[in-house]
Parts: C-alpha cells; structure tokens; sequence
C-alpha cells in the first residue's frame, strides 16, 4: 500500500493542496499540473496519476470557481460602496476586477479540484490512485 493510501483522505488533501497551488501534481508533487495556463495535462508524467478521469469531472471547479467569485465581488461591492464610488465607476471598476480575478483564479480552482477528487479517492481506497 503505497504512503497516500495510508494517510487518509484529509491528511492527504492537506499534502496535496500547496502541490496543486505550486501547479503540481497532488501525488507526487513533481509532475505539471497543466499543459498551458487553463489547459490540465492528461496525467502526471512522473507518477502516472490521471487528472481527469472522466467526462464531466471538471464541473467541480466550475463551481468552486464561480462560489469565490461570488464571495469576491461581494467583497468588492461593500468595498466600493463604502467608498462612495458612483454607479458608472463601481460598475467599471467591478467588472474589470472580477473578470481579471476569473482569469487568474480559474487554474486554481481547477487544481484544487484535482485535489479534492484525489484527495476523496485516496480516503474511498480507489485504486486508480495507486502510482502507475
């Protein structure tokens, strides 16, 4: 049994989320996370792990996120608000900010995601996430 298995499914999410936020693998913490900036590789050319194992298995992270993009421009929107913006102003300075934080956010929602798959697998005892 290899040391992932041993640890359990939250231990193993604690291990594997500064792995993913590094763009590495949630396994073994060597191998590209992505291809391109918004493009996830197909596995881990060091360990074999699978990313996305079937279809659909990405919709997590879209959800994940759209949820702090929410909670951001909540954020935002106090902020601004208690700034006294104007209207025309807020709605500019809103729209930019959540659409450049959507752009930076998004490879780590899907890394994180990743990373709460592998991490729920790892507890469930799956055995595609035994190294290849």
């Amino acid at each position: 049994m290899n040391e992932a298995k041993q640890r359990g499914g939250w231990q193993t999410f604690r291990v594997s989320i500064p792995r993913v936020l590094r763009r590495r693998c949630p396994q073994c913490g060597d191998g590209a996370l992505f291809r391109t900036r918004f493009e996830l590789q197909e596995a881990c050319a060091d360990c074999g792990l699978v990313y996305r194992r079937e279809q659909g298995s990405m919709t997590g992270s879209m959800y994940l996120c759209a949820a702090v993009t929410e909670i951001v421009a909540a954020i935002l929107a106090v902020g601004m608000f208690l700034a006294g913006l104007g209207l025309y102003a807020g709605l500019i300075v809103g729209l930019l900010s959540i659409t450049i934080f959507c752009f930076w956010f998004l490879p780590y929602s899907k890394g994180i995601w990743v990373a709460v798959e592998y991490s729920t697998d790892v507890g469930n005892r799956e055995d595609w996430v035994d190294p290849r």
